[in-house]
């Protein structure tokens, strides 16, 4: 499912609840946790939709509007069931705590559908190896957040440590308090899983921001030089665009939304917006220059922001096989 924006989850919600509760289940199986979690807090919200919102979006949806613009009797307890069918009841439990104002819940598993603030705060008193063992287990962009919650150095001693980290035993873990404690049940039987190291750090990196980025490498450079080597190594930044092919850099424009480029190009060198108007054709490039010349100043975090989105989607590209990033090693041409 692609990224949604505001109006993007609001349609969805809408079109959640006018599939019904087992369609809509469906649907939310193949959600992310953030995604499960936005889309339900929208429907939470939802009481009456206007009946031309509702057959603006089923329109786009090509489905038939309903009769009416009040869509559920109990949003709360549409909420639940929906959930629950799709989650099954302890993940579901977990989410509709969160959603409905309940309290914080725990596990490593349920880290994965709390805030990054709550994970955050979660962890804060724990040592730095502990917290780098927790944040390995979860999405990329979800740990980047939670360090974003920290101090300087405690984020600093926790990237050392992931970036060193070569797999996880079990008993690395015991040392978490009783929150987290249930996720280990039988945890010495489980075998080594392969996660952390130079790579993971990297990936991590990448979402923290351009300021927060220098300061992690150059403590981390200061510790060890040849770790942070690494790490850089594996980093692919948003100027490393300008290294792309331009078939790779094609390809990423069919994913890209005109406004977002805009502003992810207020920060670009002029050799990335001569490389990205070389693979447009005239018209678009034209039109791509007048926008930007006629924007106005734009926050940096915005633009860093738009640029960590582009940054995902080239990674993802580059999993799926339709671009090469340079600095790859070990890939072999035949």
């Amino acid at each position: 499912m692609a990224a949604l924006d505001d109006q993007g989850i609001e349609d969805a919600a809408i079109l959640l609840m006018s599939l019904g509760e087992e369609e809509a289940a469906e649907v939310f199986k193949h959600l992310a946790p953030k995604e499960v979690q936005r889309v339900g807090e929208a429907i939470a919200r939802m009481r009456t939709v206007p009946r031309e919102k509702v057959d603006a979006v089923l329109e786009r949806f090509h489905t038939v509007a309903g009769e009416h613009s009040t869509l559920v009797a109990d949003n709360d307890e549409y909420v639940k069931s929906v959930l629950r069918k799709a989650l099954g009841d302890d993940k579901a439990n977990l989410l509709i705590e969160r959603i409905l104002q309940g309290s914080d819940v725990s596990g490593i598993e349920s880290l994965k559908w709390m805030d990054p603030g709550s994970v955050a705060e979660l962890l804060r008193n724990e040592h730095p190896q502990i917290v780098a063992a927790i944040l390995v287990h979860l999405d990329h962009e979800h740990a980047s957040e939670v360090l974003k919650c920290f101090g300087e150095r405690q984020r600093n001693e926790v990237l050392v440590r992931v970036a060193t980290l070569d797999g996880i035993q079990p008993s690395a873990l015991k040392d978490l308090n009783d929150v987290l404690s249930r996720v280990l049940a039988g945890g010495d039987r489980l075998k080594k899983s392969s996660l952390g190291g130079a790579k993971t750090a990297a990936e991590i990196i990448n979402l923290l921001g351009s300021s927060v980025e220098t300061s992690v490498l150059d403590y981390i450079r200061e510790a060890d030089a040849d770790l942070a080597q690494k790490i850089m190594d594996n980093m692919f930044t948003f100027d490393d665009l300008e290294q792309l092919e331009d078939k790779g850099i094609q390809a990423l424009l069919k994913e890209v939304q005109s406004e977002s480029l805009v502003v992810a190009l207020k920060g670009a060198s002029p050799t990335l917006r001569d490389k990205v108007f070389r693979n447009m054709s005239t018209r678009a490039a034209e039109t791509l220059r007048e926008d930007l010349e006629s924007r106005g100043p734009v926050r940096l975090s915005e633009v860093e922001a738009e640029q960590k989105e582009m940054l995902k989607i080239v990674r993802r590209l580059a999993d799926e096989g339709q671009i090469v990033l340079g600095g790859s090693g070990d890939d072999q041409y035949v």
